[in-house]
């Protein structure tokens, strides 16, 4: 995952302010009890290099690879330092009251470093020196001194369990993340193997079975090339996409050919549009019925051409699995609707509609067009397909690609 984007980030910021912050109260201190100190020259010299050195050391602490370990540790030196020299510059009587030592709290955040840099058991070992030294200069462990070592112990080690914690978040999305984007490219390229090489060959096997002879033997070549091409694109293909609402199977299918763009021209949101209805319109025919709206139905030109390729799939399917009342090819209807928020597309056949379970065993068999040639496109468009059929009415496949996403996955 990206450094800029790491939950971590914010807490190395803070720490950096911190560690400026908490140096000026130090010095602010100093100046107020300028007089009351043993060696004023020698608690003002131990403070201005404390000064430098949180100043020069800024950049070192607004990343964990800036911040290292040996650079923690000589941080935490300074701190240890200040805290063991105070008695030496200050009087017992401000010790004993209570008073601050010369660092002040700007010894806690080379302990918060530890915590953000490696964890609350670094954090531990770093309070507990911290701790140790402040009971040395108080000569014992007094009410005042318990309390801010416990409660610097507690602070370190509560925000190092929780960069623990962010950490091993952080990593879970990013497999996630890279698990996704493996599997949508392997989804692409089942789809595209579907829509191209299994047809080729389930229609050499097809036709070298009728001719007979030699081309039988080359059709079961074919057929056998297919049967284990589908097993190896299904496996570990999870579809995911919108349940239909009656279950049936469409069989094989194959890429429609998408014409070409017509009428391009720029989406006000950026990237390059076409309209929809110039795609559909090439696949009106004999058998085939297109009804439109009359103005133009703008997608950006991938989603156009994705969204044209689903609806050539269900055309396939009515081609091939589809009788009319006649018994020759069935009748098909396309309908485009441009809605406020989607544009929506339905393919409705007079067939003798899907046999129950059919498209279960389908995929059972490897046989995916519904699932990756139809549902799998309009899914990675942030739409879906739902399919409607009743047995001895046809079917009727409903394909929505909502726009608002288009303009997301634009910007993204």
């Amino acid at each position: 995952m990206d450094a800029g984007m790491s939950v971590e980030q914010p807490l190395w910021r803070a720490l950096t302010a911190y560690r400026v912050l908490t140096a000026g109260y130090a010095l602010a201190l100093y100046v107020h009890a300028y007089g009351e100190y043993v060696h004023p020259l020698g608690a003002g010299a131990y403070l201005a290099f404390l000064a430098v050195w949180t100043l020069a050391t800024v950049r070192r602490v607004s990343s964990a690879e800036r911040c290292t370990p040996p650079f923690l540790a000589v941080e935490l030196a300074i701190a240890l330092t200040g805290v063991l020299l105070t008695p030496v510059v200050d009087t017992q009587a401000r010790i004993d009251a209570g008073g601050p030592t010369l660092p002040s709290i700007w010894t806690a955040g080379a302990v918060l470093g530890f915590a953000i840099r490696k964890g609350w058991r670094w954090a531990a070992g770093a309070s507990l020196l911290v701790g140790a030294a402040n009971v040395a200069t108080a000569g014992g462990f007094a009410q005042d001194t318990v309390h801010n070592v416990l409660l610097v112990c507690i602070a370190s080690i509560a925000i190092g369990y929780v960069v623990e914690v962010a950490r091993a978040s952080e990593r879970t999305l990013a497999r996630a993340l890279r698990i996704e984007a493996a599997t949508r490219e392997r989804e692409r390229l089942a789809r595209d193997i579907h829509d191209s090489v299994l047809q080729v060959l389930a229609m050499v096997q097809r036709r070298g079975t009728a001719i007979g002879g030699e081309a039988a033997e080359l059709g079961r070549l074919a057929g056998e090339q297919e049967a284990a091409l589908r097993t190896l694109v299904s496996s570990g293909v999870v579809p995911g996409a919108a349940a239909p609402r009656a279950a049936g199977g469409l069989g094989p299918v194959s890429r429609a050919a998408v014409p070409p763009q017509r009428g391009g021209a720029e989406d006000p949101a950026g990237g390059e549009t076409c309209d929809v209805r110039a795609l559909l319109s090439a696949y009106a025919g004999s058998r085939v019925s297109f009804a439109e709206p009359g103005a133009p139905v703008p997608l950006p030109t991938a989603a156009a051409r994705e969204l044209a390729a689903a609806v050539g799939a269900a055309l396939d399917n009515v081609r091939t699995h589809a009788r009319g009342p006649s018994g020759g090819e069935a009748q098909a209807w396309i309908l485009l609707e441009d809605e406020p928020d989607a544009v929506v597309v339905t393919v409705r056949d007079d067939g003798p509609g899907i046999p129950p379970g059919r498209l279960e065993d389908a995929e059972a068999e490897g046989r995916m067009g519904v699932a990756l040639s139809i549902r799998g496109r309009l899914r990675d468009l942030g739409g879906g397909a739902e399919l409607l059929s009743v047995p001895g009415q046809g079917t009727e496949v409903e394909l929505r690609v909502p726009k608002d996403d288009q303009g997301d996955q634009r910007n993204q």
